[in-house]
């Protein structure tokens, strides 16, 4: 499988070639049961949006919907201007997508599944075929029968499907599922690579570390709800900063930290302060444990990951202490 080195692709919210995809005020309701609750997401050409939220947050329901497998209860979704529909055949031509677990005819090989979506999608040869093949690193699974394949493999069918008819835009639920970490990588590559040429990027992800390096957006969806979308690149800006502490005794540490006023919380081997005065001044903590007998080994501001902050947010939305 090819990879690409290209880094993130770098548009505006609104992008220098036009909005692909348009979320408008979307509310979907089951009975009293409210899955997604006015929602609104706009998303360039040649971005890569990444939606972030625990399991039942609402993710699939909004990707299903941007695919017309769900109607909306209220707002409108639309791709390149056109309202989405089950009748917009010529829009549908131009999206790949992977939803929830990949389908395929278990007793058809990947060349033979691969060549029976060329021709639903009317494809002209089977060039395409042997290109995706190689592209998600099938070629030795090529005759193989689709169930005989590991869970990792059967994913990048599933992807090698979407990618068959080079679409401009990629819907994606989970991507990495199954993968293994070197796989992981190579999707990353291949959909920055992809996003580089100008595919848009639509993927729902719980892999967090790679959304943090992959994605140009990101939008946290919580109990139906968008709660907050930013740029990766603005990220350091919202994450929270703090002052890690290591020392030889940590329990003492803590007392003396505790008496002076700071909040410090162990964790690991170490200490972790989120005090403000202990980020913007860690000599003043390290006068501190000193004068107490209790010098430190090692002091460092850090902030948090993607997925701390993440943890954080919807924490803070449930009530927890972030």
């Amino acid at each position: 499988m090819t990879t690409s080195t290209a880094g993130k692709p770098r548009l505006g919210a609104t992008g220098a070639m036009g909005t692909v995809i348009k979320v408008s005020s979307v509310t979907k309701r089951y009975g009293p049961v409210v899955a997604v609750d006015r929602v609104d997401v706009s998303v360039a050409a040649g971005e890569i949006y990444a939606l972030l939220g625990l399991n039942g947050a609402g993710k699939t329901t909004l990707i299903r919907m941007l695919l017309g497998m769900v109607r909306p209860t209220e707002g409108q979704v639309s791709l390149w201007g056109t309202p989405v529909s089950a009748r917009q055949r010529a829009v549908w031509a131009r999206v790949g997508y992977l939803v929830e677990t990949p389908a395929a005819y278990p007793e058809l090989s990947v060349r033979e599944n691969l060549r029976l979506v060329a021709r639903l999608r009317h494809l002209p040869d089977s060039a395409p075929v042997d290109e995706v093949i190689d592209r998600l690193g099938l070629r030795e699974y090529a005759h193989r029968r689709a169930r005989t394949l590991s869970l990792g493999n059967a994913q990048r069918l599933g992807l090698a499907k979407a990618l068959l008819h080079r679409p401009p835009l990629l819907i994606l639920d989970e991507p990495a599922n199954g993968l293994d970490p070197a796989g992981v990588v190579e999707i990353r590559d291949l959909l920055l690579g992809l996003a580089e040429a100008g595919t848009t990027v639509f993927v729902s992800s719980h892999v967090l570390a790679e959304v943090a390096r992959l994605a140009t957006r990101i939008g946290i969806i919580h109990n139906g709800r968008l709660v907050r979308q930013l740029d990766t690149d603005d990220l350091a800006g919202w994450a929270r900063p703090s002052l890690r502490v290591s020392t030889r005794d940590l329990a003492s540490a803590t007392d003396v930290l505790r008496r002076a006023g700071f909040h410090p919380t162990a964790d690991g081997d170490g200490l972790t302060l989120p005090d403000e005065q202990a980020v913007a001044a860690p000599d003043e903590v390290a006068t501190v444990l000193v004068a107490a007998g209790c010098p430190p080994t090692h002091l460092t501001v850090a902030r948090e990951d993607l997925e701390t902050y993440f943890l954080r947010t919807v924490g803070g939305l449930d009530g927890g202490n972030g």
